[in-house]
């Protein structure tokens, strides 16, 4: 909580300091976020396997938490874009050290029958603190505070958030031993081989969420506004988590993932088309149920299906893709907003998130599907 209030103080400042600023464009926004998110990613499997194999989950979750508080020194430092963009990867190779290691802490703390809610709780945490540097950031913009003082203040709660680490407790007695990562020590269900690979198509339409930003101020938002808007974004994630993770828990993760991602083509689609003021609104609010509605289910999913003594390569290998996705989608995205229009990356978000609803729906739903249509045919 308190390393996302952090983070999040500067995030959306981010690519207003990068366009109003330092002169960045679109595209160039896109590349900084997708190489920062693509060079860490590639750490989250390797990161999670080490964790796996040598217990030490808790000194990995320090060390890449620690990497928040360099991230802001070096954005107080940086004078350019490249510099930014240095910051951005030491940040986001802080969240692929740690990323692995904390969701395998998460699944070993919790009860097996509700994964669910224990990954709803970390995003709730994980929302609230989101929710509350949105709104320093607000106050920042609105106050005309400045950049450079915003990124040094959010220094502070990136420091509490490290020191509190060392009150976790990692039971290593209940880890399974794990030898060395061999392509047979990797079989896994058929199933989440499938969904990974859904994912990783579902990711190269997920752009960064700095172009939901720089949308918002092209449809009309002054700069303090649309650090509302993520504020509200923030929030309406943080609400909806537990709550969705306790029901993929009670009703079964098919039932909480094909919606979210639904939602997800819908509100992409609608930032597409739509342009009032009121629907934008509804839009963020309406992501954020998506993000609560994905996050907790899907890393339960993942868990439940990962074979014992990998769960936290597994995750790994999840973060890894998503990572790699958001650099191909985030370069797709910057391209089709400059060389087409600014509404191309949200029609081409929109279907592949349609189209990763329907596929999800025929994965972990099939067995229900197949007696539907039996119904149905024997009815007719």
């Amino acid at each position: 909580m308190f390393v996302d209030m952090s983070t999040e103080m500067v995030y959306p400042l981010v690519p207003l300091y990068l366009t109003a600023t330092l002169g960045a464009s679109p595209a160039i926004v896109g590349v900084i976020e997708g190489l920062a998110e693509s060079i860490a990613s590639l750490l989250k499997v390797f990161s999670g396997y080490i964790g796996d194999v040598y217990h030490n989950k808790k000194r990995l979750a320090f060390a890449g938490y620690s990497a928040s508080v360099i991230y802001k020194i070096f954005l107080l430092l940086a004078a350019s874009w490249p510099g930014v963009l240095v910051a951005r990867v030491i940040d986001r190779t802080g969240k692929g050290i740690r990323t692995a290691p904390r969701d395998a802490l998460v699944a070993q703390s919790s009860d097996v029958k509700k994964l669910g809610g224990s990954f709803g709780l970390h995003k709730m945490l994980d929302m609230a603190g989101s929710s509350l540097g949105a709104l320093f950031a607000y106050i920042f913009v609105a106050t005309n505070f400045g950049f450079h003082k915003a990124f040094l203040f959010s220094i502070i709660p990136a420091v509490i958030g490290v020191l509190i680490i060392f009150a976790v407790r990692e039971d290593k007695n209940r880890e399974t031993v794990c030898e060395k990562l061999t392509l047979k020590g990797l079989k896994f269900d058929g199933k989440l081989k499938v969904y990974l690979a859904v994912i990783f198509i579902f990711c190269l339409g997920n752009s960064s969420n700095t172009f939901l930003l720089l949308k918002a101020q092209e449809r009309g938002f002054s700069a303090a506004q649309v650090i509302l808007l993520y504020l509200i974004f923030n929030v309406s994630a943080s609400v909806l988590a537990i709550p969705s993770g306790k029901l993929s828990d009670r009703f079964g993760r098919s039932k909480i993932l094909v919606p979210g991602y639904l939602i997800y083509g819908l509100v992409y689609l609608g930032f597409s088309f739509l342009s009032e003021k009121p629907a934008i609104v509804i839009l963020f609010i309406a992501y954020g149920a998506y993000n609560a509605f994905i996050s907790g289910a899907e890393r339960a999913f993942i868990v439940e299906n990962s074979p014992p003594g990998l769960k936290g390569t597994i995750l790994g290998l999840y973060g890894m893709l998503q990572g790699i996705g958001l650099l191909l989608s985030s370069i797709i995205a910057g391209l089709l907003w400059d060389h087409i229009n600014s509404d191309s990356p949200f029609l081409f978000g929109g279907i592949i998130g349609i189209l990763s609803a329907i596929i999800i729906l025929l994965i972990l739903d099939k067995d229900n599907l197949i007696k539907f249509f039996r119904k149905t045919v024997k009815g007719a």
